[in-house]
């Protein structure tokens, strides 16, 4: 990804992590239905949110996370011809440790 990117305070820019191809039990799952992931990585984070007494509140976040996200959260961008989801910190739900 270009270095010419950077989300601007409390927003995270995520890469999906591609849903698997097969099933538990070996069955191929065609393109047409599969869905869209709702996990990814952390690719860039903001500097954080600025706080109403006008301090900086630090990222939770960082790259190389993976997370899930809700299904409608953020925003699609594409970035030198990569699709990439931009979210604010709050709509991740959950961090894989």
């Amino acid at each position: 990804m270009s270095n010419s990117f950077r989300p601007l305070n409390d927003r995270i820019l995520l890469e999906r992590v591609e849903p698997e191809t097969k099933t538990a039990g070996g069955i191929l799952i065609p393109d047409n239905a599969k869905k869209k992931s709702e996990e990814a990585r952390v690719v860039a984070v903001g500097q954080g949110k600025i706080l109403e007494d006008g301090k900086r509140k630090s990222m939770e976040l960082k790259v190389g996370d993976k997370v899930v996200f809700g299904k409608w959260s953020g925003t699609e961008v594409k970035i030198d011809g990569k699709e990439f989801l931009l979210v604010k910190e709050d709509e991740v739900l959950a961090v894989f440790n």
